[in-house]
């Protein structure tokens, strides 16, 4: 769950966790309980783990392999229906 900044009109600033279908909900000060608008900031990239930054931050391109490809079906057209000895035959008849 991401950390949301809010900002009451009394008690001033202060920061709520809530999931993000939770965000177009009014939020009431934990103080005084009065509406509270929402502060938008930057995300606080910092706090992800180091694996996450380096899998995401990785200057160089992603090689992925596939393994157990399907085989190509081969080229079946010669043998259904192919009859090679009229090819010359059929550009004579346009």
């Amino acid at each position: 769950m991401p950390l949301y900044d809010y900002h009451c009109k009394s008690c001033g600033p202060f920061e709520m966790w809530h999931s993000m279908a939770e965000t177009q909900k009014p939020k009431a000060c934990p103080d005084c309980e009065l509406a509270a608008t929402r502060i938008f900031t930057a995300p606080n990239i910092s706090l992800s783990s180091s694996s996450l930054l380096a899998k995401v931050g990785s200057p160089d391109p992603r090689i992925i392999k596939r393994q157990g490809e399907p085989a190509k079906p081969k080229n079946q057209s010669a043998k259904q229906g192919s009859r090679p000895w009229m090819l010359g035959h059929a550009a004579e008849r346009l």
